[in-house]
């Protein structure tokens, strides 16, 4: 059964917790979705994410943020038709000589998460409104959601959740013609019953983005 879109329901309410440092060094699970959840970014055929012009936009900007701060190294990601996942990580000050040219530190400036998302949101809308030529349009919400990765088992659960996301398009949370696995785990529009396999992913989203 299709689902009714509710802004105050489905849009992704941040969750940051108001005495952390979000410019600290470590591993963020960052979620934004578009604007009334409109599927914009490509589809979903044969459980793979085919990517139209947009998405290969997102895909493009968020991939290039290591080349403007230098302070983050960028883990799996996954474009979805009307969202995106992806791990950030901030590193300390000892790690960034790492892989990069050394730069003089009174030079070095550390951006906190929210700047990042910012700036992958700004840089990401103005090419896709340049394109459709719709400038000043929204293309995502304006809120996004952080999460902060405890320990290793948590990063790798992330990973694995990111990696398999288009395989369950038709239980996601965002998808307008999606099914809510956690309600009597009834059948989808093709016969598919969901499975355990499919329950755990739901009581995951429910355990990192809370109840739908």
């Amino acid at each position: 059964m299709k689902q009714i879109y509710d802004p105050e329901k489905h849009h992704r309410h941040s969750i940051r917790l108001k005495e952390y440092d979000y410019s600290r060094p470590g591993a963020y699970f960052v979620t934004a979705c578009t604007h009334n959840r409109e599927c914009l970014f490509g589809n979903i055929i044969n459980d793979e994410m085919v990517l139209g012009e947009y998405g290969k936009i997102v895909e493009k900007v968020w991939c290039n943020l290591i080349n403007h701060y230098q302070n983050i190294k960028l883990d799996k990601f996954v474009v979805m038709p009307n969202h995106m996942h992806g791990i950030v990580i901030l590193m300390d000050v000892d790690d960034v000589g790492a892989g990069f040219k050394p730069a003089p530190t009174g030079l070095m400036k550390y951006y906190p998460l929210s700047e990042i998302v910012r700036a992958f949101k700004t840089f990401s809308s103005r090419h896709i409104n340049e394109l459709r030529k719709t400038p000043g349009i929204s293309v995502w919400q304006r809120n996004y959601h952080e999460h902060i990765v405890r320990n290793e088992n948590e990063l790798n659960r992330i990973r694995e959740y990111i990696i398999t996301n288009p395989l369950r398009w038709q239980f996601d949370r965002e998808n307008p013609e999606g099914v809510n696995v956690g309600v009597g785990l009834k059948p989808t529009l093709t016969g598919h019953t969901p499975t355990d396999h499919d329950k755990q992913w739901d009581d995951f989203e429910e355990a990192i983005f809370g109840k739908k």
